[in-house]
């Protein structure tokens, strides 16, 4: 079964690799050939197809980073079977500097009162 998870997975992330692709050209090149027969400049085609072809570029770069960000991070976790002690030591941070101020005398007027 996990198998086929990870395969339609596959399958998913190429589709959306050529969707990323493909529709910046597409719109770029459609508006080239719009631009070309209404004001007689057939040659701006070539430009936007540039410009397309770029912006799709760039649409795979930002997905492929936010893939390979979200598997090493969860390569870590599976290393380490839970959190390392880095994250642990500062979740505890964390959790000590959220309490609140009200928090903070309490626990003072309690132990003065003692």
């Amino acid at each position: 079964m996990k198998y086929k998870k990870s395969v339609y997975r596959s399958l998913t992330l190429i589709t959306q690799f050529g969707i990323n692709m493909l529709v910046p050209i597409f719109l770029c090149v459609m508006a080239g050939v719009y631009i070309g027969n209404k004001f007689g400049i057939n040659w701006i085609t070539i430009p936007l197809f540039a410009i397309g072809a770029l912006a799709g570029f760039r649409n795979i770069f930002i997905m492929a980073k936010k893939i390979y960000s979200e598997d090493t991070s969860s390569r870590r976790l599976s290393v380490s079977g839970s959190q390392n002690y880095e994250d642990k030591i500062s979740h505890k941070h964390y959790d000590i500097s959220r309490q609140s101020q009200s928090d903070k005398e309490k626990d003072t007027a309690y132990v003065k009162k003692d």
